[in-house]
Order: C-alpha cells, then structure tokens, then sequence
C-alpha cells in the first residue's frame, strides 16, 4: 500500500496530536500519507512536523489513496467515506467521538489497528448505501447516503405531508414532522433516536420512520432495497420550509413539485471491522445491552 488517506476531526487536538504521530509512523514504512487541502486545523498542526504529507482536494482524494483513514467519530466518518466510497477505497476509522458505530477502535489501539489494515488483517464490511435524486425543475442531484436522508420542516414546528411510492406502488401519505429513509448501518442513528428498528448491517433493506407521526397507526416500515426499484417522496401543498438532509453533512430547501427518488446505491462503502467481533458483539457494548459495561 503506498498512500494512505488522513482525515481528521475539526478542532480537536488530540486527534490532530494523532494524526501528526500516524503520518510520521507511515512515513518510516514507506508509505506516503495524504491529508486534505480544506482542513486547516491539519494543515497548520500536522505538516511543519511532518512536511512530506502530500495535500489533495476533496474531489481528488478518492483517486488518490488506497486507504482512508478517519479520526473522530461517526459523523466525521460519514464525511471522509462520502469522499471515497465511490472509488471503493476501504475506510478505518478510529474513534474519538462519543459512541462511534462506525469506527473500529479507540485512539491507545490505533497503531497496531493500521498496521493490521495495512498488513490485510481485518475484515472488510461492505455496507449498503442509498443513491438519492432529488429532481426540482429541470435541475438532478444526485448522491449517496451512508446512513440516512431526511425529509423534514427547516422552520416552524407544522406537519407536513410526504406522498410514498415503492416501485410505483402507493405507500401512504405521511402526516408528520418529517420522515427518515434510513440504511441498515443507519438504523442505529436518528432512525434508533426516532422509534425506528436496528437492522443487521448485512440486510438489503431500507427503513421509513416517520417523525412524530400524527397518525399513530403510521410505524416504521422495512422495505426490500430491490436494484433498479425506486422510493419516490413527493411533498403535498406548501413545501417552502421543507428541508432535505443527507447523513448529516449536506440540505437543500424543497421547491414546489420536487421529488425524491431513492434507490439502491451501485458501489457499497467498504468498512474495515476487527475479525472476531460481531455486530451483536458492537450493540452489546454501545446500548449496554444485557447489563454490560458500554465500550468507550
């Protein structure tokens, strides 16, 4: 492996006292790391340390690297595997954030945890995403969810009226304050916080969880994630404070007769996991299952 991708959290200086050790470290392997041009907190800290680190802009850094690396918690994970998961780049991250889903290990295992990716050691998870279209006029976007997209109000605590189809099949009209189409890695983040199910990570399936529904007969509902077949969410009547998140990280405002459409992703997001631990093992140790102690 010759270059190894860095991205680390903003304004957290234990990671960036991290990052500077890891880039140094690889860099006496023979292995050049690759850091981002847009993180300055980086750029000033890790680089008069370490000056051979090479600088990559957001749209480059997935052709450039073999491996990425992420310091912090999920949601910086979310970021940094937006950036390469479509060039199928493995991503490892090391956890200093709170609960950490995603990540692999903690900061003291960080070392030997990239030695081991670096050696082929762990176990490559590949977990589903969703590609989301948002159609509004003439104008598609398009991008991918790791976690979830949300539909919801962006000012005043009102109901809104979201039209579901699934293959062309009617669904439902949601009344509610919003709704979550989340992944199965995604079902244990605002899906979990919501009422949603936890979904084995392996299951090629989405979950629709209204939000704060005002028929309470409305529950979450798992649906196959079929190629080829779409979930389409049409707002009905006023859509002017209606706002579309994607895990977190990116939002558009609803115009009038825009429309969603979800499907099934065609590249997957490869996560490297430590051999031996199970999902269960993870949810154990996050939730406190079964009266243990939750992992750090």
């Amino acid at each position: 492996m010759r270059r190894v991708g860095v991205i680390v959290k903003r304004d957290k200086p234990e990671a960036v006292t991290l990052a500077r050790e890891l880039a140094g470290w690889l860099r006496e392997l023979g292995v050049r790391p690759v850091m981002l041009t847009s993180e300055p907190t980086v750029t000033a800290v890790v680089l008069p340390a370490v000056p051979e680190v090479e600088l990559v802009s957001e749209a480059e850094i997935g052709e450039a690297v073999e491996l990425l690396v992420v310091l912090g918690g999920d949601g910086t994970l979310l970021y940094g595997a937006g950036l390469v998961a479509d060039q199928g780049v493995p991503v490892l991250g090391i956890n200093l954030g709170r609960l950490g889903f995603l990540t692999t290990c903690g900061a003291p295992e960080a070392r030997a945890t990239l030695k081991a990716a670096l050696a082929g050691e762990l176990r490559v998870d590949e977990r589903t995403r969703i590609q989301v279209r948002l159609r509004s006029g003439d104008e598609v976007v398009t991008r991918a969810v790791i976690n979830d997209a949300v539909i919801s109000q962006s000012a005043m605590a009102r109901l809104i009226e979201l039209d579901t189809f699934l293959a062309g099949a009617r669904i439902t009209t949601y009344r509610a304050d919003g709704l979550i189409v989340s992944t199965p890695t995604g079902s244990t983040a605002y899906n979990l916080s919501a009422g949603g199910p936890i979904v084995y990570p392996t299951v090629s399936a989405m979950v629709l969880t209204p939000i704060c529904p005002h028929t309470l007969t409305n529950r979450p509902l798992v649906v196959g994630l079929n190629d080829g077949e779409l979930l389409t969410v049409e707002v009905v009547g006023d859509a002017s404070s209606v706002m579309l998140t994607l895990d977190g990280q990116w939002a558009r405002p609803f115009r009038k007769g825009d429309r969603v459409e979800m499907t099934r992703a065609p590249q997957p997001l490869k996560l490297l996991a430590t051999p031996g631990v199970s999902t269960f093992e993870v949810l154990r140790g996050k939730l406190g299952w079964g009266g243990g102690e939750r992992m750090a």
